[in-house]
């Protein structure tokens, strides 16, 4: 592996600090280029794209930085609790179903885009994904589908039970990486043109308007200007949950794999109860929505949502390292299968939203869920409204639920259109 020019994570933060720093002033400037620049390219994607060029020029590298983990176990959950601290409940029920039939349009479309993507990449290169015994290629594929439908932990599950070659295995975590990288830039670039989009599909966003009104509002009335004890009992907020949420996830997680024979069981779609990081996730969620309902949540008003989009925009810009621009063609024939395969969930997420109706937030949110996880749903969610943060929380909690069984069905019919 080579060394980035710069190996030392405080220098490396400083670097994507700075990233954000010239961003938001860039996207302040009401005039002239800058101007013309983000209303065509949203801040969000720029704060991606910065850290990615920085990475693909050999300046900073994700393999040896672990500011990804950082932001991703720390700085996630106090978003996540500072950004549901003024949540809305009802306001959040009233959305309807829609969200959660795109999420499952998007989980149907990771399952059958796998054997489809095999099947047309055959046509034109049969040995891109043929392969015997465990160096099969869909062996390598299920490790995709695990992680595009549940994380990392159904990622794992998938090579525990399928047994990819090792040595192989990290084409396919290359895949994984470029193309739901590449797939969360083109979600965040819909983010700036939402409304046009919307109006294509002819969605109804009268329930995502009124709960971001109805936020906005309270925040409105609650404003003041903050002080050095705001700051600091915001913080406490956030990190005290954060550090509970850590604490008890692991302790849950280590007596569930004790315990029980299904969550221990890679194979067994309960396996996914037996992930440190999912209940990180629901626990700090649920701190925060429980401090909703005290006086806690009138610290909104000094700003909670704002630090918690801090934080969030840090765990996009590593996330941004994540993504070698360079590496891109190293695997042609792979990125070819990869590309077919977001193609097939993104059109399937499409057609549905054009059916029902769904606003573009939902699709947007719905994808990322499956194919981003807990990581990248919040994120886009956020871009949109720091209101509907929770609404890909619970999404992604869902892609947890069903990312074992769902990878599974899709690597038996990857098993099969690789045969046929």
């Amino acid at each position: 592996m080579d060394q980035p020019l710069i190996a030392n994570d405080t220098v490396v933060l400083g670097l994507l600090t700075l990233c954000l720093g010239f961003i938001f002033y860039t996207s302040s400037i009401k005039t002239g280029f800058w101007n013309k620049f983000y209303s065509i390219v949203p801040a969000v994607l720029m704060a991606y794209l910065l850290p990615a060029i920085l990475a693909s020029t050999g300046v900073v590298s994700d393999e040896t930085s672990n500011l990804y983990f950082m932001a991703s176990r720390y700085l996630l959950p106090a978003a996540l609790v500072l950004m549901t601290l003024s949540i809305d409940l009802k306001a959040i029920s009233n959305l309807g179903s829609k969200a959660l039939i795109m999420f499952l349009t998007g989980t149907v479309g990771i399952i059958i885009g796998g054997p489809i993507a095999i099947l047309i990449v055959s046509i034109f290169s049969p040995d891109t994904v043929g392969g015997s015994d465990f160096d099969a290629v869909w062996r390598g594929l299920s490790t995709i589908a695990g992680s595009w439908i549940g994380g990392g932990a159904n990622q794992a599950a998938m090579l525990e039970i399928f047994r990819y070659n090792p040595d192989e295995y990290g084409k396919m975590v290359l895949v994984d990486i470029v193309i739901a990288n590449i797939w969360m830039a083109v979600i965040l670039f819909g983010v700036g043109k939402s409304t046009r989009i919307d109006k294509w599909l002819k969605a109804d966003t009268s329930a995502i308007e009124t709960l971001k009104i109805k936020v906005t509002e309270f925040a409105e009335k609650i404003a003041r200007v903050p002080t050095l004890k705001d700051y600091i009992m915001m913080l406490s907020f956030a990190f005290t949950a954060t550090g509970i949420a850590h604490f008890f996830g692991d302790e849950i997680s280590d007596y569930l794999i004790a315990n029980s024979a299904q969550v221990a069981d890679p194979s067994n779609f309960m396996s996914f109860l037996g992930s440190g990081f999912f209940w990180m996730v629901v626990l700090a969620t649920a701190l925060g929505i429980g401090l909703s309902f005290t006086k806690a949540k009138n610290y909104e008003g000094a700003g909670a949502s704002k630090i918690g989009g801090v934080f969030i925009y840090i765990l996009v810009a590593t996330i941004g390292m994540k993504m070698d621009l360079g590496r891109v063609l190293e695997n042609p024939g792979l990125l070819a299968v990869g590309f077919v395969w977001i193609s097939i969930h993104a059109g399937l997420l499409i057609l549905v939203a054009k059916l029902i109706k769904a606003p573009y937030f939902f699709l947007a949110v719905g994808s990322q869920a499956n194919v981003g996880g807990a990581a990248s749903a919040p994120v886009v969610a956020a871009e949109f409204h720091p209101s509907l943060t929770s609404v890909g929380v619970l999404l992604a909690v869902f892609g947890y639920v069903v990312g074992t069984g769902g990878a599974l069905l899709c690597a038996y019919l990857m098993e099969i259109a690789s045969k046929m």
